[in-house]
């Protein structure tokens, strides 16, 4: 970590010195600032400025000696020798390259300078050749080789600079996360109350060194941009603008902020204690969950839904109250705005209201619980989830099945599980049987079959009802307790299974194919023939029953 630190202050000290090189690749530069006047320049180097002294306006004066100016120095042919001054009877003096007209001096010029005209005129002259001396090396082909190879130089280290930032920035990272998991004492505690948790803390301290990494970042960048472009002399005079493109928006900002800080105090305040009330009723409704504090009349599985509805009407509140302290909140757009939203939420949000509704209806009247076995139309499954808009059940298939729960609270539930825990689940089959079977035999048939079913309560016993006298049969209903109900099927299943067996055992048959008259021979199945190939008989390997 100690090479990576000094590898990164060599790096920006690369930096510097690639800065200052460039700044001794050109002359400085001495700009006379004026109360007044307009400037001349040629290039990004302003020569002098021109005061209100003659009828012409002095812009217009100004822009007309820079266009002879740049003319003569984008031309290789004039040399700056040839640029020579000449005195007139007249209070004029001509500044001339090559019998072009450069720049008239007048005693006019001089007196507001508080000089005579020949030396300024001879100033002028010098200054001149000085400039365009420099605006023609500066854009001669080895100047621009030149600054070429320092934008190449400047790039390789912006990208050594990131790479060795990089690797410092997960080292140190790094060290202090396995410090602060190491260190016992990082939670922030108030007596035993846990406020900061220690995996909080160790989240804020890698964010602020992130926020520091990308700092740097940009502080390399801006570094990187300034110096590129004061490469070359077309570039050179977004130097200066490049901090005031970064610099004007956050000033625009800082100044609205200070006017707005007094509001925002405000709805910071409002922000820290909301958040740490909601804190708080969230720790209370979660041990009222886990049933550490009991409340008379208020169930367990409340607690969450009641969290949220206090949760949102809590926010609603502070929304409330902080509204007129927002920063625009009293401008036509910003009302515009919160109309607009207000309509499409109204318009778009219909069934996800009712849902919700719909939701918490379902908890309130305690409908069912996750793990409950339902029957939702004709539909059944386990509910494995329970949202505020839909539902989630696993079918007997198991098939996931979202429901909405506006849809479910327009439909009959069943719960097969609710009452189950308390005396068992009645599960019931039924079967028809002709006349001219003793009915006192068919109720100890079927109540041995359930006797053979594995699974089924022994308490409350097995019982049999005769539900309706038909025509050619009677109807009996066998019924038996579960206290499973997630078994259902396999008991139904093994349970007809057993029917079956035991009535062709004793030779009784089963009319329920709604037989119209009595056949020669009873429709029934001889024990020697239950186990009639493919099946197994008891025993075999293969054999499941």
């Amino acid at each position: 970590m100690n090479k990576a630190f000094i590898a990164l202050c060599l790096i920006m000290s690369v930096f510097s010195g690639i800065g200052v090189l460039a700044q001794e690749e050109k002359p400085a530069e001495t700009e006379q600032v004026q109360d007044q006047g307009y400037p001349v320049r040629l290039g990004d180097e302003t020569l002098f400025y021109l005061k209100d002294v003659t009828g012409l306006p002095t812009q217009k004066r100004a822009e007309s000696i820079m266009e002879r100016i740049k003319a003569v120095a984008d031309d290789p042919r004039v040399p700056v020798t040839s640029i020579t001054t000449s005195t007139y009877p007249q209070p004029i003096t001509i500044i001339t390259a090559k019998d072009e007209l450069l720049v008239s001096v007048l005693e006019e010029d001089a007196a507001a300078l508080g000089r005579s005209r020949d030396e300024l005129a001879a100033q002028y002259s010098s200054e001149l050749r000085s400039a365009i001396e420099k605006y023609r090396e500066e854009r001669s082909m080895k100047w621009i080789i030149r600054g070429a190879l320092y934008t190449l130089i400047a790039t390789v280290v912006l990208i050594a600079a990131l790479y060795f930032l990089n690797r410092f920035h997960h080292r140190i990272v790094t060290s202090v996360q396995e410090k602060l998991r190491k260190k016992e004492e990082t939670s922030v505690l108030l007596q035993t109350f846990e406020i900061v948790r220690k995996e909080r803390v160790v989240a804020m301290i890698t964010r602020t060194l992130e926020f520091g990494r990308l700092l740097i970042i940009l502080v390399l960048f801006y570094s990187y941009i300034k110096l590129v472009l004061n490469f070359f002399p077309w570039t050179r005079g977004y130097t200066t603008q490049v901090l005031d493109f970064v610099f004007r928006p956050l000033v625009v900002l800082g100044k609205a902020f200070w006017f707005q800080l007094p509001n925002l105090f405000f709805i910071a305040v409002i922000v820290l204690i909301t958040y740490y009330t909601l804190k708080i009723l969230h720790l209370f409704f979660k041990e009222v969950e886990r049933g550490t504090i009991t409340l008379k009349g208020f169930y367990p599985e409340w607690s969450q839904p009641t969290f949220r509805i206090v949760r949102l009407l809590f926010l609603a509140f502070a929304a409330v109250l902080a509204f007129p302290y927002i920063p625009g909140s009293e401008s036509p757009a910003f009302k515009g705005i919160s109309i607009f939203a207000g309509v499409l939420i109204s318009l778009g949000s219909t069934s996800f209201i009712s849902n919700i509704i719909a939701g918490y209806t379902l908890t309130y009247r305690r409908v069912f619980k996750i793990g409950d076995r339902v029957r939702i139309g004709d539909i059944i499954g386990d509910v494995t989830e329970i949202r505020l808009q839909v539902t989630h059940l696993q079918s007997i298939k198991n098939e996931e099945i979202i429901m909405p729960n506006s849809l479910i609270v327009n439909s009959n539930v069943v719960n097969y599980t609710s009452l189950s825990r308390q005396g068992g689940l009645i599960l019931h089959t039924t079967v028809t049987i002709g006349y001219d079977s003793p009915w006192r035999q068919v109720h100890a048939l079927l109540l041995l079959a359930a006797g053979r079913t594995s699974g089924l309560m022994k308490e409350p016993a097995p019982f049999v009802l005769q539900t309706s006298l038909d025509d050619f049969y009677v109807a009996y209903e066998l019924n038996v307790y579960v206290d499973n109900p997630h078994e259902m099927v396999r008991l139904y299943s093994e349970l007809h299974k057993n029917i079956q067996d035991v009535f062709n055992e004793y030779g009784v048959q089963i009319m329920s194919p709604n037989y119209e008259f009595d056949p020669a021979q009873p429709k029934i199945v001889p024990k020697e023939q239950w186990y009639a190939p493919p099946a197994e008989p008891p025993g075999s390997p293969d054999n499941e029953d």
